[in-house]
């Protein structure tokens, strides 16, 4: 990957285009944390292609470039999020008939979205994206001691969404011509 950094550095169309493609999941599930909205998510990794190649002399390390990317895109994703968070909002219409084939991917959206967006990206950038606490400290411009802290509280209200959301089972039992209802939790 260094030697594709380096011909993309001498603007080898090719080599960065490949860098794109390798990097385009990443991009995709860290831009879909911030915005939720496929529509706006393909937006800010174009707009990110395009100013990391018009920009990519100022890439310092070879090896930072995934870290470097992943900035300008958070960079650009909140822009987007500041600018529709202006225009009068919108319904969005579920869509119906639709089946998620993964419950435990299912279940760790919904988690997600129970934090708010500083909690979110750090924990896609630590959990999904596998990025060391420095590296997400780097990226996102604050301080290691803020990512764990935010990491810490991530955990906690995602714990407590979890336990809050455990199901009840009902018990009906025969008592002398009663029926009586108990609820436990599971």
């Amino acid at each position: 990957m260094d030697t594709l950094v380096r011909q993309a550095r001498k603007h080898d169309k090719d080599a960065f285009c490949q860098l794109i493609k390798l990097h385009t999941p990443s991009m995709y599930k860290v831009a879909k944390a911030i915005l939720k909205n496929d529509e706006d998510v393909a937006d800010a990794i174009q707009e990110t292609a395009l100013a990391c190649w018009e920009k990519i002399e100022t890439l310092k390390k070879d090896k930072y470039f995934k870290t470097w990317l992943i900035r300008i895109l958070i960079n650009h994703c909140n822009l987007i999020y500041r600018q529709r968070s202006r225009m009068i909002s919108e319904v969005v219409l579920l869509e119906e008939g639709r089946t998620e084939e993964n419950y435990s991917a299912v279940e760790w959206k919904e988690f997600l979205k129970c934090l708010d967006e500083k909690y979110r990206v750090v924990t896609v950038l630590y959990y999904v994206e596998g990025f060391k606490i420095r590296e997400i400290a780097q990226i996102l411009d604050i301080s290691e001691k803020t990512v764990s802290g935010r990491l810490a509280t991530a955990r906690d209200r995602i714990e407590k969404q979890y336990t809050r959301e455990k199901p009840q089972a009902v018990i009906y039992q025969m008592r002398e011509k009663n029926l009586q209802k108990k609820e436990i939790l599971l």
